[in-house]
């Protein structure tokens, strides 16, 4: 009976955080009218409303603090022309840059795309009391002030918009890499213009947006009593629930940091390493990339977005585990076993054994050592290695058990391919391809599946079998066993 490795793992469950709580805490105020009515009202609707409705406020509040000062109430004149304002402001610094962005016009849609720093808010705050003391008062020194601090918002936008304008920006990513292991993406930024110069650029990821969903009847099962588990409910029948499925699922991104460019000359390039480190195997994409700078007063931070696509596969890691260790020596030796032969090349030097034939009794060696030594030969077909991936269906095994199979998988992959081996592949879906980065990639976005086991139309060859499968051990074809290991997925879920 062969030896196979019966991995233990343990069940992984995923939770998953209700959007509905968060949509209504953002708008709390048309959005819950308009959940408690069972009316769906666009976002963008919901912002132009509140803005409509704070204008006309600011507005009302604007005429109120003319007929105070008329009559001579100063503390109603302060506080009406101070809502005023400050209604405009907040009307101005959420909504107008949200509907702008909508606007088509790329160029517009740049221009507006910004956000307001730290220190812009301190600076309209003081804005805001000069203003107020300067209509107060009527100072025309103070109206100077305030036209000159109005001024400089606008300096500031028209500056930033002027040094991120022709820049180009171009990515560079590795081509292999493995989940667990740092790697170097390079990010590269040039200035064709001839005379200007750019200032304090951010090259930063492009934020994605939400990924789509839709209500969809999906297959559930009803259970008596409900909410106890299965193996204690008396009844089970098949049922439907209305759940929110998504629909075109959005990858994760690539870049989660930042490469800043204190100085670009004029015609110049520079370029900025950012590490990368991916956690996990898949596939992973960047739709795009962004240029930010706050200069030249850091009042506000403006992003020019530049449409870079770039997608990378990341392999299952490689670095050596427990399971790794404990399989290793008991596939090393089989495998050393199966292509010991009588052939014509030398394959190693070792002890006389008793059922060793006098005839291949190395003398040399014997008389250097002191002991007896015999050579063996390596046959014809030597060190020839095929891993079968028998992916097993969707609930067969726990998601733990899986990922930890699959990366065995490529860590004896790579382990065997950087000997004296010649390795092939066979999975679902793989077109037996003799590439080791092409069966790394399958391995990297593999997922469980219904479809026929590859066990089933595997034949015996001159290869020496890795085969991974959940499948019991009487099932299998008793002719593989004797040039097969065998590497049991738990299946326990």
């Amino acid at each position: 009976m062969r030896r196979g490795l019966n991995a233990s793992l343990g069940v992984s469950i995923p939770m998953h955080s209700s959007k509905h709580s968060a949509d209504a805490a953002q708008l709390p105020g048309l959005r819950r009218i308009s959940h408690s009515l069972h009316v769906s009202i666009p976002e963008v609707w919901v912002r132009f409303l509140l803005a409509i409705a704070g204008l006309i406020l600011a507005f009302g509040a604007a005429l109120f603090s003319t007929v105070s000062r008329e009559s001579g109430n100063l503390w109603a004149t302060l506080i009406l022309a101070s809502l005023a304002l400050l209604l405009a402001v907040i009307v101005g610094l959420t909504t107008v840059p949200y509907l702008a962005r909508r606007v088509a016009a790329a160029r517009i849609r740049d221009a507006f795309d910004y956000d307001v720093t730290r220190i812009g808010l301190i600076y309209v705050v003081v804005v805001l009391l000069i203003g107020i003391a300067a209509l107060n008062t009527g100072n025309n020194l103070l109206y100077i002030v305030l036209a000159a601090l109005l001024a400089a918002i606008l300096v500031s936008g028209f500056a930033s918009a002027l040094v991120l304008r022709d820049l180009e920006l171009d990515v560079h990513l590795p081509e292999h890499v493995f989940a667990g292991r740092a790697t170097l993406g390079r990010i590269v930024l040039r200035n064709p213009r001839r005379w200007l110069p750019s200032f304090s650029v951010n090259a930063v990821p492009f934020k994605k947006g939400k990924t789509a969903q839709r209500w969809r009847w999906l297959p559930a099962t009803f259970g008596v009593p409900p909410g106890r588990p299965a193996e204690k409910q008396w009844i089970r029948l098949p049922d439907r629930k209305l759940r929110r499925v998504a629909e075109n699922p959005v990858l994760p991104s690539i870049f989660e940091g930042s490469a800043y460019f204190p100085y670009l000359p004029a015609g110049s390039e520079l370029r900025a390493d950012l590490e990368l480190r991916f956690d996990r195997r898949g596939r992973y994409q960047q739709e795009g990339f962004g240029l930010a700078t706050r200069f030249p007063f850091a009042f506000l931070t403006k992003t020019r977005r530049v449409p870079l696509l770039r997608e990378i596969i990341v392999y299952p890691p490689v670095e050596p585990a427990d399971e790794f260790f404990e399989v290793l020596p008991l596939i090393t030796g089989e495998f050393e076993t199966f292509v010991r032969g009588r052939g014509y090349d030398l394959y190693r030097i070792r002890e006389y054994m008793p059922e060793d034939s006098a005839r291949h009794v190395d003398w040399k060696a014997t008389a250097k050592s002191g002991s007896l030594k015999v050579r063996e030969f390596s046959r014809e077909d030597e060190r020839k290695l095929r891993i079968v991936f028998d992916n097993p269906a969707t609930g067969k095994i726990s998601d733990r058990a899986y990922e930890d199979a699959v990366a065995l998988a490529a860590s004896l992959t790579w382990h065997f391919a950087g000997g004296n081996t010649e390795i092939s592949f066979i999975a679902q879906g793989y077109d037996e391809d003799r590439n080791i980065y092409r069966f790394l990639s399958y391995l990297a976005v593999v997922a469980p599946q219904h479809s026929p086991s590859v066990i089933d139309r595997l034949q015996p060859s001159d290869d020496y079998n890795i085969i991974f499968t959940v499948r019991p051990r009487g099932s299998i074809p008793t002719a593989l066993w004797a040039c097969s290991y065998f590497v049991f997925m738990s299946q326990k879920k």
